[in-house]
């Protein structure tokens, strides 16, 4: 049998990785969750803004999202103050995002506010998967260019084809925004403590939908996060060890 080789280790002992091997999936990445950005040009063309007004957004805010939270809570009628805030809710984990980012990446004070509008959920997961700093700017830099590229290019996709065969509800296209993101969400949900948090949250956002106005079932959906660990710290003991049932 062949003798394995080890792997190369930089001075601290930390492995390294291929600048190519991090290229690959930084553009992976970028591709696979661009694409999508057709689903939200033809949600938001469908919701009544126009194709000029759904590419700035996207040009703009560039976080999907809240994109997505924001022309559905328009498309349902709602408050557009309700809306916005229900976008915005969610658009402030990309703030945490950002003071983990900062320390990982250590990226010039000058560069710093254009960084800031790549991070997103997909910049920090292919960052904090790098073993190395240089190896987490190269993911951060391509994922990011990748994905903001392809994001508005297929965005004014959508919001034009849209336009072009009128009614997207008629076509059954007003679920695509939607049904991308389960996708994409899914394969996240490693633990059963995160998959419980997104059921009871889908839960409290469909539940509450035909009782309160658009957009604030979104906002009510984000207490499924502080019940679970309500739920869990009951269940622990003082210690942090889960109570004897006997």
């Amino acid at each position: 049998m062949a003798e394995q080789t080890a792997p190369p280790v930089i001075r601290d002992g930390t492995p390294t990785k291929p600048d190519a091997a991090v290229v690959r999936d930084a553009l992976g990445v970028g591709v696979a969750v661009g694409l999508s950005g057709f689903a939200f040009g033809v949600t938001s063309a469908g919701s009544g803004l126009s194709v000029l007004q759904t590419c700035v957004l996207s040009l703009l805010v560039f976080t999907g999202a809240s994109q997505f939270a924001l022309v559905g809570a328009l498309a349902a009628g709602g408050n557009p103050f309700t809306a916005a805030a229900g976008a915005f809710f969610l658009g402030t984990r990309n703030a945490f995002y950002g003071l983990r980012l900062s320390q990982l990446l250590a990226v010039p004070k000058a560069v710093r506010p254009f960084a800031a509008h790549w991070v997103i959920d997909e910049t920090t997961a292919v960052s904090l998967a790098q073993p190395t700093r240089r190896a987490a700017r190269i993911g951060f830099t391509v994922t990011g260019l990748t994905l903001y590229v392809l994001w508005n290019a297929t965005t004014l996709l959508g919001a034009l084809g849209a336009e072009a065969i009128g009614d997207t509800a008629a076509w059954g296209l007003d679920a695509a925004g939607p049904a991308v993101f389960l996708a994409l969400l899914a394969p996240m949900l490693k633990s059963a403590t995160e998959r419980t948090t997104a059921g009871i949250a889908v839960l409290l956002g469909l539940g509450l939908l035909p009782v309160l106005p658009a957009g604030v079932p979104v906002l009510a959906a984000a207490l499924a996060a502080p019940l679970v660990l309500w739920f869990q710290g009951r269940r622990m003991g003082p210690a942090g060890r889960e109570k004897d049932s006997r």
